[in-house]
């Protein structure tokens, strides 16, 4: 039994410790004795000493000794320049001591070496952010702190305001802010010095301390806090001004689509006027030409001439240009983007790939112009990058026109940035493409050594083989079977696929089982459902303070703040609603104990709660999930940050993209811009949550699917199963070869798998996707930039026909299987059904989003879906009870109907009202409210 333990876990089993039973009972088995025997063992206290001894000499053991305590803590401080957080530091010392055969020591002793190591990382990352300052540099940062001229705001509040609308006036005012932090002219590379998980947070504890308290830290802390608040501060501004510039051309474009159309409807009436005249007018003309009268004269039996020559001169006025586009109306906006285009060229540190050499080339004659104050174009300036579309436009018979030229270009500009083939220096989001993914040499050593984290094979040759022989035997089967007309529940002919609606997933026998339940279940509050919940599962410890690490004291004011952000009260008329509570109090605690990873890291422990209850089994076993996105309107001070995608009507707003288990427990939520479409952040979910769950297959509606999504969802381990409408005008990609599949024609595309681009691209593939498994970058920027790329880009390009692959198998797979469907469809359906208890949990303020912080709108999103997995958490709890107390009254439930109750129910809570934290409220541990009382039938 000692050798069991210091091998795993490390520890010398205590005198008084009992050891556990399992174990025990293995050892005994083994060594052919009872268990009783341990009774008997180290009655002499000798023994244990000497057996200890005994194990140390045969197996290496050692005793934690001060020398071991000093290369531990050395060897920790380097981790801890990587990250401050003690548990995880302690887990990784634990994990050395294991290596080394060293036993581990009292708890303490390893909580007292990682805090050490995180004072001398602390000291050793301050000294790197101060040391380079020059006293200039040291008089700038100090300055931050001052108050601005005629201002109540300090230079630090004011350069971190976030910009109030996506307008000319607030972008020229952002580009002085960018200057501003420009300015400081700290030394070049001095953000590479610090890991960046330290410099955020050092950055994040700065942002949270007014100037007076930073005012207070010793020198080299405050210039070390200073130079982080501005190297994030730069990087968030850069980024800011590029996403207004993206949003502005936006509205542009979508204000002369508008007027176009808006234009072309006032002159319906005179369009169906001249378009009925010249009918009659040509009826004349075919009728004279038959009879060989005279054209002229009938005209003029129609209209006389002069009025023939006005009405024609105003049709040609009442035209659109050929190809219907609205493009020409985008000059009428050129004083709108030259009101800041000049500034926003010149303070934009710009680098461009080959790809957009010619719109660099472009952007460096518009600085020179701007300079220079030249009106006229230069003759030789580029033009490469003009797309057909803008041609006409730009290239006129008076030369290169000045207006379209520069908007071609600020339009070009804006794409390169999106798909990363333009980057800008000091940059987040907007950076070179390499910069994101696995350096090479790292990602060569991983493949060389067979180390990639990827779930495919790494061999090209080897991948493409085991594919495409499954995808040409698939073909064959799904083609004999629609020759067939075997296919299950569908039919391929000429005109096209059908399949038949599925039957209803609930049994009629369901719903009366579904009714009591719901009908028994205890009426609560959701204040009281929020403390129960953390009496199971403790969740509210994950929010621990920023900078020390401490629980919140006030346990009630923490689940206010959290209850605030659920149902979109705010922390404001929050405060007023709770009797002694300020708001004052409620923005301190979520200053310093709410942030998206405590988030988080909450949400996990109630998922986890949830995945394992055995109830929750009856819905699934925690390996498939569904994601789909739900609008909220921006309203207010929001508006302006909200986007407009027609799927969602006129307004502007916000989704919510969130993941749900098979078990109904939502385990991963982002805010996105709903103009970008869904597929962007499938991987996102799955990748990133800090759940048990282990998924294995995910589904999503028609906007979550790309070829890409396809491509990278098989690399990374994952089956992708999206619901895709209008199946049968999806194409089936087959290789080139000799094989025909008469009875598939109708589904096949015209063009063939690119199986040479793939080859070509393979390691540029394979490193993208480690770079994405292993945290480097995230997968929805990749999948943004990908999307945004041009046709031609390589990497794009075979990326894609990976994803035809995937996509063609997976459409074999489902015209196949009437499972599948049945599958996607039921997991679906169990994302529709948690979007509407999301929508009623979120009624206030109309369901508005009324923040115009990004930050905040997160915490809205993150608070909501915490709330919802706590109420799935509590019914799943006590439908269980609820199912066990009908069947104590005699009634026979059977098994297979549990998994048609459902955990999303809400009827049962008081969501509205006060929101008070009665003591008396608490349950206390092992016990539960009594449900309602059963009615008779």
């Amino acid at each position: 039994m000692q050798l069991c333990y210091l091998r795993f876990p490390g520890i010398i089993l205590g005198v008084d410790q009992p050891p556990f039973p399992p174990l025990l009972k293995l050892v005994a088995n083994q060594l052919k004795v009872g268990i009783e025997s341990w009774d008997d063992y180290g009655q002499r206290e000798q023994t244990r000493r000497e057996h200890l001894v005994e194990l140390q000499n045969a197996f290496g053991f050692q005793p934690f000794t001060m020398s071991h305590y000093r290369q531990a803590v050395h060897t920790l401080t380097e981790r801890a320049m990587q990250t401050d957080k003690g548990i995880v530091l302690a887990d990784a010392l634990i994990e050395h001591l294991r290596r080394q055969s060293i036993i581990l020591p009292a708890l303490n002793a390893i909580e007292r070496a990682s805090s050490e190591a995180i004072t001398r990382a602390n000291r050793r990352i301050y000294e790197a952010l101060s040391e380079p300052l020059s006293n200039g540099h040291r008089h700038g940062l100090d300055d931050l702190l001052k108050r601005r001229d005629n201002s109540k705001t300090t230079w630090l509040a004011w350069l971190r305001q976030s910009p109030a609308k996506p307008n000319s006036r607030h972008m020229l005012e952002h580009i002085e802010r960018l200057k501003a932090w420009q300015a400081l002219d700290l030394p070049p590379g001095i953000e590479r010095l610090v890991h960046q998980n330290r410099l955020l947070k050092i950055a994040r504890e700065g942002g949270q301390m007014t100037p007076a308290d930073l005012a207070k830290f010793e020198p080299q802390r405050r210039y070390a806090t200073l130079v982080a608040l501005a190297i994030e501060g730069m990087a968030t501004v850069t980024d800011e001004i590029i996403d207004l510039h993206d949003r502005i051309l936006g509205k542009l474009f979508n204000a002369a689509k508008n007027k176009h159309q808006q234009q072309f409807q006032a002159s319906g009436k005179a369009i169906n006027a001249k378009v009925r005249l010249y009918g009659r007018i040509g009826q004349v003309l075919i009728d004279a030409k038959q009879s060989g009268g005279d054209p002229f004269a009938a005209i003029e039996a129609v209209m006389s001439w002069d009025a023939f020559a006005e009405s024609v001169t105003e049709a040609q006025k009442l035209a659109q240009p050929d190809d219907f586009d609205f493009l020409h109306r985008i000059g009428e906006s050129y004083a709108t983007l030259r009101r800041y285009a000049p500034e926003f060229l010149d303070v934009l540190k710009l680098r461009a790939a080959p790809a957009a050499k010619d719109v660099l080339d472009a952007i460096e004659v518009l600085r020179g112009m701007n300079t220079d104050n030249a009106r006229k174009v230069p003759a030789d300036a580029p033009t490469d990058f003009i797309k057909p579309r803008w041609q006409k436009l730009v290239m006129t018979d008076a030369g290169i026109d000045r207006r379209y030229y520069e908007l071609c270009a600020l339009s070009e500009l804006k794409n390169s940035l999106r798909s990363g083939d333009i980057w800008v220096q000091g940059s987040r989001q907007f950076k070179d493409f390499e910069d994101y993914l696995v350096p090479p040499a790292k990602f060569a050593s991983l493949k060389q050594s067979s180390e990639l984290p990827l779930a495919v094979a790494t061999d090209c040759d080897q991948y493409l083989d085991d594919r495409l022989t499954l995808l040409e035997a698939q073909l064959a089967t799904v083609n004999r079977m629609a020759a067939a007309n075997d296919l299950p529940d569908a039919i391929i002919t000429e005109s096209g696929l059908k399949i038949m609606p599925l039957d209803a997933a609930v049994p009629e026998t369901a719903q009366a089982l579904i009714d009591q339940t719901a009908m028994i279940l205890p009426h609560v509050k959701i204040t009281e459902l929020l403390l129960e919940v953390d009496e199971w599962t403790g969740f509210t410890r994950h929010f621990a303070h920023l900078k020390s690490g401490d629980l919140a004291k006030d346990k009630n004011l923490l689940l206010t703040t959290i209850l605030a952000d659920a149902i979109n009260l705010g922390l404001t008329k929050m405060a007023e609603s709770c009797p002694g509570t300020t708001y004052a109090k409620l923005a301190w605690l979520q200053a310093w104990h709410i942030r998206d990873e405590t988030y988080s890291t909450a949400l996990a422990e109630l998922v986890n709660a949830q995945f394992r209850h055995p109830f929750a089994e009856h819905w699934g076993d925690g390996t498939t999930s569904s994601s789909d996105g739900q609008n909220f309107r921006t309203g207010s001070k929001a508006e302006s940050t909200g986007h407009i995608n027609p799927k969602y009507g006129s307004s502007p707003g916000r989704t919510f993209y969130t993941h749900i288990s098979d078990q109904y427990a939502p385990f991963h939520t982002k805010v996105v811009n709903v103009g970008v479409r869904d597929s962007t952040y499938v991987l996102d979910g799955l990748l990133y949550h800090e759940s048990d769950l282990r998924i294995e297959e995910h589904y999503t509606d028609t906007a979550g699917f790309t070829d890409h999504v396809f491509a990278l969802m098989h690399l990374l381990g994952f089956r992708f199963a999206p619901r895709i409408r209008d199946l049968g005008d999806t194409k089936l990609f087959v290789p080139k070869g000799e094989a025909s599949y008469d009875a598939l024609k109708p589904m096949i595309s015209s063009d063939k798998l690119n199986i040479k681009a793939i080859r070509a691209h393979w390691d540029e593939i394979l490193r993208l996707a480690t770079s994405i498994k292993q945290g480097t970058v995230t997968a929805s920027l990749m999948l943004r930039k990908l999307g945004s790329y041009p046709r031609q880009n390589g990497l794009a390009v075979a990326l894609r026909e990976l994803g035809r692959i995937e996509r063609t198998l997976f459409i074999l797979d489902w015209l196949q299987s009437v499972e599948l469907r049945r599958r996607v469809h039921a997991g679906l359906n169990k994302g529709e059904a948690r979007n509407a208890l999301a929508r009623a949990v979120f009624f206030n303020r109309l369901g508005e989003i009324r923040d115009r912080s990004f930050e905040q709108q997160r915490y809205r999103a993150s608070g909501l879906n915490l709330v919802t997995a706590a109420i799935v958490l509590w019914n799943t709890v006590y439908l269980e009870r609820a199912a066990n107390a009908l069947r104590s009254h005699g009634q026979v439930i059977d098994d297979s109907l549990l998994q048609c109750l459902s955990p999303l129910g809400w009827e049962h809570i008081n969501l509205t009202g006060d929101y008070l934290w009665r003591s008396s409220a608490k349950i206390g541990e092992g016990k539960f409210r009594p449900l309602r009382p059963l009615q008779p039938a």
